[in-house]
């Protein structure tokens, strides 16, 4: 989308819109059934719920703080100013670390925003194809932000309809059943959405990342079979592939590409509300946080010849931007370089044009092979991983030694490779808490990870004052 976010919406049964995707003033505050009259107001309401997907200032989005630091992929860093920050990484944190009660917020935000949408488009006189699309966003995104509130909380309230203040004091509602509406879902925006836009319009959900996040959410059930029907879906619509370059997925000029299933805009917004990655992960000595550090052995992690070390994280002499990395750069002395970018490209640190991509092609391939191992079909799960091993082989120094194919057949070696793949493939890319929690070897690579806890975050202090029907999560 052009300019999808910069507009925002109250969560009940007022709206406020400002400048944004139409480039249209601002049109003030109204009634929710006063506000939805025409197809714009309908484009408007669902723009407005891509907003919470953004990493920038104004959401204080941490999702990647979840993900990546308390993983064993990055070490907090930085001058401590983000206190919630260094106690994820040595899992200090308390239901009352603020980035929680932000993240909380943030999800219930775009689910009352995709609430309102699904409520009130249906009755606007408007194109019945744009309202197709509008409802079928709406489904979709209403399901990642579930998503994410399952990876990180375990059990949320589910809330599928505009809900009076009154009513909101309800349990939490238990994971599986979250994914069941999950994938309902996602089967009814894919049933909706099209396969593809016209670049003006790229970022906004598609009917492949409908089918790709129900393979994911049955990935995490373990429903190995459902997975692979999901996918074959997926990969049925013969529009995605892998790019030649593994770099492009990181490029500001390269986004939005064939590798690209879900992929969260930054480029183009308008000053404010570009990616702050760009600030909290780049050192200090470029004018960054240095809020994420890798240490030494996620550097060891990489097989030699791995060209995906030098395009994920920087170490002595690497060519970093304008500079040349040096060891003092950072406590670690190696630093991430994934979704950073000269300063000669950004007009502020905290705007950068690089966008997430939360699905990469390359990701379900490994799904695939993932399931496949898991119903012992571990020979056929060699040619997805290989795709995936062979595009970085290509790109090696030396393909003719680097990266060899997996040929094993042995179950427990192919699930081993598959997860070492997705290490070095995805890393930094805030996948690598979520796995080891699901593979169920955390407390094995995380020293401070206690069985029973640490598989999910408090619940935020603020919501269990709010609401006396919510259940703080164990040890918390």
């Amino acid at each position: 989308m052009k300019k999808l976010i910069h507009i925002s919406l109250f969560i009940s049964t007022l709206l406020t819109s400002c400048t944004g995707i139409l480039d249209k003033e601002p049109i003030g505050i109204f009634d929710a059934d006063s506000f939805f009259q025409t197809g714009n107001d309908a484009l408007q309401a669902i723009n407005a719920a891509y907003e919470p997907l953004l990493f920038n200032n104004a959401n204080s989005n941490f999702y990647w703080a979840m993900g990546v630091v308390t993983s064993d992929e990055a070490v907090a860093g930085g001058d401590g100013s983000r206190p919630g920050i260094v106690e994820m990484d040595f899992f200090t944190y308390t239901p009352r670390t603020q980035e929680f009660n932000d993240f909380w917020r943030l999800q219930y935000n775009g689910i009352t925003q995709c609430n309102t949408v699904l409520e009130k488009v249906p009755a606007i006189n408007m194109n019945e194809a744009l309202r197709s699309r509008i409802l079928g966003e709406a489904y979709f995104l209403r399901a990642y932000y579930y998503f994410l509130l399952t990876q990180v909380f375990g059990d949320v309230p589910l809330l599928t309809k505009i809900t009076p203040p009154d009513e909101l004091k309800i349990p939490k509602t238990p994971k599986t059943s979250i994914y069941r509406q999950i994938i309902a879902d996602c089967e009814r925006a894919a049933e909706l959405l099209p396969v593809q836009y016209a670049a003006s319009e790229a970022g906004r959900a598609t009917r492949g990342a409908a089918w790709a996040l129900a393979a994911k959410t049955s990935l995490y059930e373990k429903n190995w079979s459902k997975t692979l029907e999901y996918i074959a879906k997926v990969k049925g619509l013969n529009i995605y592939a892998l790019v030649a370059d593994y770099q492009d997925n990181f490029r500001k000029n390269t986004q939005n590409n064939s590798e690209s299933v879900w992929e969260i805009q930054h480029a183009n917004l308008e000053l404010g509300v570009g990616n702050f990655l760009n600030q909290w992960w780049a050192s200090n000595k470029y004018t960054g946080y240095g809020f994420a550090e890798v240490p030494q052995s996620y550097v060891n992690v990489f097989e030699p010849d791995d060209p995906r070390r030098g395009f994920t994280l920087a170490m002595n002499n690497d060519i970093y931007f304008e500079l040349i990395y040096k060891p003092s750069f950072s406590s670690t002395r190696f630093g991430p370089v994934k979704y950073l970018q000269s300063d000669l490209e950004v007009s502020q640190k905290a705007d950068g044009d690089i966008n997430y991509t939360a699905i990469r092609y390359a990701e379900v391939l490994l799904w695939e092979a993932e399931a496949l191992t898991e119903l012992g079909r571990v020979q056929e799960a060699q040619i997805p991983l290989e795709q995936v091993r062979a595009r970085a082989r290509a790109q090696a120094k030396n393909p003719a030694t680097a990266l060899p194919p997996v040929t094993t057949t042995d179950q427990q070696a192919m699930r081993a490779a598959i997860q070492h793949e997705r290490h070095v493939e995805l890393g930094f890319e805030m996948h690598r808490f979520f796995d080891l929690v699901r593979w169920g070897i955390a407390a094995e690579r995380l020293e401070k990870f206690q069985p029973g806890k640490h598989e999910v975050f408090p619940i935020p202090q603020t919501e269990i004052d709010l609401n006396p029907q919510l259940v703080q999560n164990p040890g918390y």
